[in-house]
């Protein structure tokens, strides 16, 4: 740590950051307000966090660091107690020769840096932080801590093994409702798509889902989950007295200014009732072809395809997949005010402005085929359908390609070649399927590899066999950092394959000819596999072979 005792209006005017004057104004303001010169000269728009950051880092050479970039370990985060955390706006980052580095927004205060001495017995370094950053990084780390607590006043107050009288459970001070809101704010801190409530024997699990694998997050007592479970349904408004059958429904839930949809899903096991949140960030979200990580001849393929006035488009790939981030990104290319697209989803995910939206509802009979049905009487030109799920849908949007719309739609099948069979299975004739289907695309996530910790190696034998490379070739493996929070992935991108229908293709589908015909045919006019596109994701060193062998197996 510098030991110069300068303050920080000599050093923002020493760098010609703020003028004299500005500081001077600043002072009178903190004379009659009190608060911190930092945070007056921010908050009157003087100056931004980020002109002070740089202004001091550059003065006294204090190190600066990005908390976004970077994860730090529970064991770090648990040196320093969340109330002196809270009352100094300091973060742990890691112990480096046998001194605590720490995040300050504030690191000319020596009277904190001199507590955390006493108080922790290591020699402490601070490192310069966005005070923005470092309060919601500081709700991020210490977010499993507040929910365990919260967890261990219920207990307190009720014991594990009573039942509350559900009085509480409307309170938004109560513990249960801490614990939860607790849980999904770090959920959203950390990046996390879905959070898994799930019952044991003897304890209550919470894992969070990041870039498409499960982690472990927390552990209580298993007492805590009939209240747990009844205060979701509470705010999803669904029956707390069903405990029997699975229920579906949907939090909105306001976050930093966000507003967040939450997906519900609750299902009876042996131990009790599983929960599943699925975390969708309406706020900020653009969806675009060139994001989506295809190759520029797929990408291509996929705008001719695009382009043609009717006909049926279908993206296919198991849950979890990307499916419904490709048809809101090709609704999103497709976006003109001079068509008429209306969507019918369940739900509806991500609101898009000039696209009409429904929403199906099975409770009142409103299903896909119900909908579809409606939506041909509004003189659409663009027709999507979340998912196609049975023969009725499946027929519908047939006929709908074939009165002049073009149709887009999901379905649940392994590769592109494969859902042919599909729609033939749900009873659609060939011959419909010649004249109607256009276009035809698969698609997985596999993990980036993290751009800081990767290393890179020389390819083994057998993994130039899997690459169907003649020589060695220089790969990247995952090892695990800060960043990426020691997993050695960082981000997610698609692999796809895009089957356009030719005259070939369809000739084969009017004869009834086999999935692996069919995919033959497809190569021939330039599709790519699944496993071909992984392997030039690999050959770039954007994931690894053990990412490609996890996800691509079988294909």
């Amino acid at each position: 740590m510098a030991k110069t005792k300068k303050k920080l209006g000599e050093i923002l005017t020493g760098s010609g950051v703020i003028t004299e004057e500005t500081l001077r104004k600043a002072l009178d303001i903190q004379r009659q307000t009190g608060g911190k010169l930092g945070e007056i000269l921010v908050s009157r728009g003087f100056i931004t966090e980020e002109q002070i950051v740089d202004a001091v880092r550059e003065q006294l050479g204090i190190q600066s660091v990005d908390l976004n970039r970077i994860s730090i370990e529970q064991e770090i985060i648990n040196i320093i107690p969340e109330a002196i955390a809270r009352k100094h706006e300091v973060l742990p980052l890691d112990i480096v020769n046998g001194k605590l580095m720490v995040a300050m927004a504030d690191p000319l205060n020596y009277y904190a840096i001199e507590e955390l001495k006493l108080f922790t017995g290591y020699s402490v370094k601070a490192a310069i932080v966005l005070r923005s950053s470092l309060i919601s990084n500081i709700e991020r780390y210490y977010g499993k801590t507040k929910a365990e607590e919260a967890a261990e006043d219920y207990g307190r107050i009720y014991g594990f093994r009573k039942k509350s009288n559900g009085a509480d459970l409307d309170d938004e001070s109560a513990p249960i409702t801490k614990f939860i809101n607790t849980i999904i704010e770090n959920a959203l801190l950390n990046g996390s798509s879905d959070i898994h409530i799930e019952p044991g024997e003897s304890e209550l699990r919470v894992r969070f889902r990041i870039d498409g694998v499960l982690k472990e997050i927390m552990k209580t007592d298993i007492g805590i989950l009939e209240p747990v479970c009844s205060r979701i349904k509470i705010m999803a408004n669904l029956n707390i007295a069903e405990r029997r059958l699975p229920q579906d429904g949907r939090i909105n839930y306001g976050f930093n200014g966000k507003s967040i949809d939450i997906r519900v899903s609750t299902v009876p096991t042996i131990w009790g009732e599983k929960v599943v949140l699925r975390l969708l960030d309406k706020s900020g979200f653009s969806f675009h072809l060139e994001t989506l990580g295809m190759e520029r001849d797929d990408l291509d393929r996929i705008r001719e395809i695009l382009s043609r006035p009717y006909g049926i488009v279908l993206v296919s790939g198991p849950t979890g997949s990307g499916k419904t981030t490709s048809l809101y990104s090709f609704l999103n290319e497709l976006n003109d005010v001079k068509k008429n697209i209306i969507t019918i989803e369940d739900p509806v995910e991500y609101n898009m402005r000039g696209i009409n939206q429904m929403q199906v509802n099975p409770r009142i009979g409103f299903s896909f085929a119900n909908g579809l049905r409606s939506i041909l009487r509004q003189d659409p030109d663009i027709i999507m359908v979340g998912e196609i799920r049975d023969d009725e849908t499946a027929e519908i949007s047939v006929r709908s390609a074939m009165t002049g719309h073009l149709v887009l739609s999901t379905v649940h099948t392994n590769n592109a070649a494969g859902t042919v069979t599909r729609l033939m299975d749900m009873g659609i004739e060939p011959f419909l399927l010649t004249s109607t289907v256009i276009g035809i695309i698969a698609q997985r996530l596999v993990r980036k590899v993290c751009p800081v910790c990767s290393e890179e190696y020389i390819s083994e034998k057998w993994e130039m066999n899997v690459l169907r490379h003649a020589g060695p070739v220089a790969l990247k493996r995952a090892k695990g950092c800060s960043l990426c929070n020691h997993t050695g992935y960082k981000g997610r991108t698609g692999i796809y394959e895009v089957m356009q229908i030719t005259e070939e293709i369809r000739d084969l589908i009017g004869e009834s000819r086999s999935e692996k015909e069919i995919e033959e045919a497809a190569i021939r006019n330039g599709m790519t596999l699944l496993r071909e596109a992984c392997i030039r994701k690999v050959l770039a060193g954007t994931t690894t072979m053990e990412e490609m062998m996890r996800v691509t197996y079988g294909y």
